[in-house]
């Protein structure tokens, strides 16, 4: 390489190649903190559990009367045999994969939404979900409660008045089938602000010129949706649905609080209530910690595909 002050035929070496670079080691030492403080805060709690899924750790266990005892595998072999665990979790994948799933297209639909209307429009709208994102978590499912309440409630008010005759003095919550559309309506009424938000920013990053080409070459809309805007946001829909997927299927306060208000706990546990009856109702420690390091797995299987996807994507670019 030469330079303009560079005498004729001069060439300057080449920069040595950055693998070939020798790595500084401050920024990694600025790392330690931040590693150290999760090492603590997640690593011990995981690793205890982990400890515990091998133990008979029961409520004697607790108060320190009796020593844990291990037991190797027999918490895990009373877990896979038992028909309720697979009830639960079967149960939990499809309320995960249904709610997810929702989610994400009306997301997608709601920050599509937000960039056709005007100014004035998306900030009123954005100001409602920011709302409603916002909420207490207990005061939004107490409203959600009065909307569904059997004798009160606003929806079978409706539905009666449209001409639904047998839905005055129903119990939304007594049935597993109407159980699970309140608690999806709500889980799904929560998640989609965040969605919404993550995608619309995304939408802005899409470039505008090569959306006005392909329209000037013929594409149709939902060609540019396809070929241009989807390849551009698949990212951030990666993410985001990661993020879904892990949330949906930890489900812990909606449904608890919804068996509380009148809904069968037999028939509607999820994974997150299933293992708060076992480790705080019936003070099963162990049993609940090798459900515990079941459900951390089956998080794993179903966010695998994921993660896979978002490395590759890292290392292509």
């Amino acid at each position: 390489m030469t330079t303009p002050d560079a005498p004729p035929g001069h060439t300057e070496p080449e920069p040595p190649p950055l693998r070939n670079r020798r790595r500084r080691p401050a920024p990694y030492l600025l790392l330690v903190p931040a590693l150290a403080t999760l090492a603590l805060g997640l690593g011990y709690p995981l690793v205890r559990q982990v400890v515990m899924s091998f133990q008979e750790f029961g409520l004697a266990q607790q108060f320190g009367t009796a020593d844990p005892g291990w037991i190797g595998f027999d918490n895990y072999a009373d877990v896979l045999t038992d028909p309720t665990t697979w009830a639960v979790v079967l149960r939990s994948i499809a309320f995960c994969l249904v709610a997810a799933s929702l989610t994400l297209v009306i997301g997608m639909a709601v920050a599509l939404l937000m960039r056709q209307v005007s100014t004035t429009a998306r900030i009123i709208l954005q100001i409602s979900m920011l709302a409603a994102w916002a909420s207490p978590l207990v005061a939004s499912l107490t409203i959600w409660n009065w909307l569904f309440d059997t004798r009160y409630g606003m929806v079978n008010w409706l539905l009666v008045k449209i001409g639904f005759e047998g839905m005055e003095g129903y119990s939304w919550l007594a049935n597993p089938w109407t159980f699970f559309f309140v608690a999806g309506v709500i889980v799904v009424w929560m998640s989609v602000p965040f969605v919404a938000f993550s995608l619309y920013a995304a939408l802005t990053q899409v470039p505008e010129e090569t959306v006005e080409a392909a329209q000037l070459d013929g594409a149709t809309r939902t060609q540019r949706f396809r070929f241009i805007v989807l390849p551009t946001i698949r990212p951030v829909l990666s993410i985001v649905m990661l993020l879904q997927i892990v949330w949906d299927l930890r489900l812990f306060a909606q449904i608890k609080y919804l068996q509380g208000a009148g809904g069968t706990v037999s028939e509607t546990n999820l994974l997150g209530t299933y293992l708060y009856q076992l480790g705080v109702a019936q003070s099963e420690y162990g049993v609940a910690s090798a459900v515990a390091m079941l459900m951390l797995l089956l998080t794993l299987g179903l966010t695998f595909g994921y993660v896979r996807s978002l490395l590759r994507e890292e290392r292509t670019a």
